[in-house]
């Protein structure tokens, strides 16, 4: 479907965030591994984490009531799954299909690894591009077995998980490294996990053991050098109740759109003190010239419209805003360097690539490098239609309909692809003035 532009007569008004996808997966998991009952209260439910929240079902899991909160009986670190949940109906391959889930894919093989048989993680055709190479090499040197497509999905895991010493480059994915802590505790011996640089979304690990600390587990963490060494001795996950917070990635496109076309609103459910790294889309839009006010729980964004290059930013600790950025340098005023990005190619599309690629349909002047990206704003072609292609990526197009708010005339084919992570895109933006549809 194409997601089009209606109309926007003026942007204001207070909005909840949309629930965090990074903490929604981990909270499903470390539930579904605890020992007791846990509530999870305001979790994203989204194609992804339904992804996850399925995969955890299969896995043992008792899972119910999914809407404002989600009750999780857990599994008390005992993987044992269940492929045959209704009569009649087998999966004697073993097969869970995660869709075009990377983050459940990548966090769900080491808990695959402590299961009692072989299970098999498969997905659309996206997901079997993402790379898993460094996690499966990793899961290899602590005596775990895997065959997989050249290190990418189909992937069988096989049982045997008993933890041990490893180490890790951390250049690729940190959903690699917090695969292995999550499942670290739950090992006979324990992990020690020793990351090479360059460690990049670190705040992704963060956030891993802050969630990972609410669950019982305790994460020794160290430096040596340029390297970071995780210690994770054999521990017990105890259930509790959790509030997701909202994320700071999803919420971009709305704050983007006020700053874009200027107003004011207030997005509520955004911590001050939150560990996500995408929370750095706050002071790049200061610095652009929006006018931030933050209290503990909730954003306040105030524009004029007239928004000024950045010369560098640094994304290597939030790849996700790299669309949002990308269009936002293009309508400000001066040239902006976009840095730390490579890690990006390995994203649901070679997000470099794809953004680039779409933006020069647009007009924009740009020199594209292997991990940056220098963008010369203001030079998009505002005299015709231009349809551009989401590439099945969920942040491509809610970032792209965007240009729409400068008066571009920009139509996302394969728009609806925005369900992957944020259900609600259309509504949100709509409550805040912004009218959306989809067409065939």
């Amino acid at each position: 479907m194409k997601l089009k532009f209606s109309r926007c007569l003026d942007i204001e008004g207070e909005i909840k965030a949309p629930s965090s996808k990074s903490y929604t997966h981990r909270a499903i998991i470390l539930a579904s591994l605890a020992e007791g009952c846990s509530q999870l209260f305001n979790p994203l439910l989204s194609e992804d984490t339904l992804s996850t929240l399925n995969a955890c079902i299969t896995l043992g899991a008792d899972i119910t009531n999914y809407g404002t909160y989600i009750d999780v009986n857990g599994m008390n670190g005992e993987v044992k799954p269940n492929f045959n949940p209704q009569p009649f109906i087998t999966n004697p391959d073993h097969i869970i299909n995660l869709g075009n889930s990377g983050t459940s894919l990548r966090l769900l093989t080491s808990i695959a690894a402590l299961s009692d048989t072989k299970v098999v993680f498969t997905g659309d055709d996206s997901l079997k591009t993402r790379p898993m190479g460094d996690l499966l090499k990793a899961l290899k040197s602590l005596g775990v077995e895997t065959n997989s497509n050249n290190d990418k999905a189909p992937i069988t895991v096989y049982p045997g998980f008993k933890g041990g010493s490893t180490s890790i480059s951390g250049n690729i994915s940190s959903q690699f490294i917090s695969s292995l802590l999550i499942s670290a505790p739950l090992t006979e011996n324990g992990i020690e996990l020793e990351v090479l640089p360059t460690f990049v979304s670190k705040p992704y690990v963060d956030m891993t053991i802050d969630i990972m600390s609410k669950f019982g587990v305790n994460v020794d963490v160290s430096t040596e050098g340029k390297n970071t060494k995780f210690i994770v001795k054999p521990q017990k996950y105890t259930g509790c109740d959790y509030i997701i917070e909202g994320d700071y990635s999803s919420s971009s496109y709305l704050l983007a759109a006020c700053a874009i076309f200027g107003g004011e609103i207030k997005v509520l459910n955004l911590f001050k003190d939150s560990k996500q790294g995408d929370k750095i889309i706050l002071d790049i839009l200061d610095k652009m010239g929006a006018d931030i006010k933050c209290d503990d729980s909730s954003v306040i964004l105030k524009s004029q419209g007239n928004l000024k290059a950045i010369s560098e930013i640094d994304l290597s600790n939030a790849p996700d805003l790299l669309p949002t950025i990308t269009i936002l340098s293009a309508i400000a005023e001066g040239t902006t360097k976009i840095v730390g990005i490579g890690h990006t190619r390995f994203k649901e599309t070679d997000r470099i690539a794809t953004t680039c690629e779409e933006l020069k349909k647009c007009g924009c002047e740009l020199e594209e490098f292997e991990d940056y990206i220098i963008i010369k704003g203001q030079t998009l072609n505002t005299d015709e239609e231009i349809i551009v292609s989401s590439h099945k990526d969920h942040r491509l197009a809610m970032a792209f309909i965007l240009l729409n708010l400068k008066g571009y005339n920009v139509i996302v084919d394969d728009g609806d692809v925005f369900n992957v992570s944020f259900p609600e895109f259309m509504d949100a933006m709509g409550s805040i003035g912004v009218n959306l549809e989809l067409t065939y």
